[in-house]
């Protein structure tokens, strides 16, 4: 089994000729990572933001909801001349009876991943797959968490009600 776990060796791991069982491997250790980032996303719905004193806020949207699967909106906002940008930017299928995240989309201006369109390859799950990865790790290292109580309505963070 492999385990890709810090410190990498980034060059060695992009040239590896990845197998079918690396990539589930990594699919795994991608959602244990989200997982640390949310751990109530099975029941989360809406919009989130993880606010830090120091860095960028990580946004998150669950957009749907089933019984097994949550498809997530991950991303940071940077401010631009025509408004915000995201980058990267990924919408994920997550498998919680599984416990492995697919990738559907992944836009980021970090590393050549070319356009895969509706089917890519081994090599290409891989590499979207590793930088899912490196990406998700360094958003746990910050220190960003969602819960239930960082809910976002219109851009203004939700309060939690006493009774």
């Amino acid at each position: 089994m492999y385990r890709a776990s810090y410190p990498w060796n980034i060059r060695k791991m992009l040239s590896a000729r990845p197998s079918v069982g690396m990539v589930l491997d990594l699919s795994e250790e991608n959602y244990a990572s989200l997982m640390r980032l949310a751990p109530a996303l099975a029941e989360m719905s809406g919009k989130y933001q993880s606010n830090l004193a120091r860095g960028m806020d990580l946004h998150l949207e669950a957009l749907e909801q089933t019984p097994y699967t949550t498809l997530v909106h991950l991303t940071y906002y940077f401010s631009h001349v025509v408004g915000d940008y995201p980058d990267p930017d990924a919408t994920l299928r997550v498998y919680h009876d599984s416990r492995q995240i697919d990738v559907m989309d992944l836009r980021q201006s970090s590393l050549p991943l070319h356009r895969w369109g509706g089917n890519p390859t081994l090599e290409q799950r891989w590499r979207i797959n590793l930088f899912l990865s490196k990406w998700l790790h360094y958003c746990v290292a910050q220190g960003h968490g969602f819960d239930l109580k960082n809910h976002m309505v219109t851009g203004e963070m939700l309060l939690p009600e006493y009774s």
